[in-house]
């Protein structure tokens, strides 16, 4: 059990990745905090958690604001007493447009989100975190490794995340406190399964045909599910990576080699 009597908060709980890492958890031993602006998919989740045999608690929550954010630490600290690690999953896809025609106040907003919403997060946990030898994971992305039109936006967003993770690692380490991000690539969830699904009514070939040809770019001919990139994300907030930190872990089946 690699997160055995460990508390989780999870801060952006979605029906892919994010719900994935709380039950994995919960798998692996530990009480999880759940947190999303969608109550509805917080108390779906919460029940995969319990039924896992471990302690959900879900905060309904805008992680674009202050107030907001120290409910759901107080909550969390409230219920459980520590928190162990965070994983920052919150993501609102920013304007695909080329950066040379995106609106601005597009980026402004998006950066609130994919940006800001991560480091009030662990500012507001960083005295729990401390007193618990915690850490973080945050979700970035491997739109990294590319600069491909019309990507431009989203790898801003992201190349900032990544940013704010390595400098918090530098600030953090000396008390105690480690830092790290994934970067997956496709995950093959609902969402991507409707995509590939509309790819091919549009192109009139079959959902499969859409699946192979992007499965082709990868090292391992498949792209990762979501529980395959949860699993890199507890690895990171687990003592196996006790030695770990201010590390971004590429997890794409070998799209991208970093």
């Amino acid at each position: 059990m690699l997160l055995a009597d460990r508390v989780v908060l999870v801060a952006g709980v979605g029906p892919g990745l994010g719900q994935a890492v709380a039950v994995r958890a919960a798998q692996q031993g530990a009480d999880v905090v759940l947190a999303a602006r969608s109550e509805w998919l917080l108390t779906e989740v919460a029940g995969k958690v319990t039924a896992a045999g471990r302690r959900a608690l879900a905060v309904p929550t805008d992680l674009t604001g202050d107030a907001a954010v120290q409910h759901l630490v107080d909550a969390a600290l409230g219920e459980f007493g520590r928190v162990d690690a965070l994983v920052h999953n919150a993501f609102a896809m920013p304007a695909m447009r080329s950066l040379g025609k995106v609106d601005l106040a597009d980026m402004r907003t998006s950066h609130e989100v994919n940006v800001l919403a991560a480091l009030r997060t662990v500012r507001a946990l960083t005295p729990a975190l401390i007193e618990s030898g915690g850490s973080v994971v945050m979700v970035n992305s491997a739109v990294l490794r590319h600069s491909r039109r019309p990507f431009g936006p989203y790898k801003v967003a992201k190349a900032a995340l990544l940013a704010v993770a390595q400098n918090l690692a530098s600030e953090l380490g000396p008390r105690g406190v480690r830092v790290n991000s994934v970067a997956p690539g496709w995950i093959w969830a609902d969402v991507l399964r409707a995509w590939f699904d509309f790819q091919a009514s549009e192109r009139g070939v079959p959902a499969q045909q859409i699946y192979d040809e992007v499965a082709a770019s990868t090292d391992l001919r498949r792209l990762p599910l979501p529980d395959e990139v949860a699993d890199a994300v507890l690895f990171l907030v687990s003592d196996l990576a006790r030695a770990i930190t201010g590390q971004c872990l590429d997890v794409n089946c070998g799209e991208y080699h970093h």
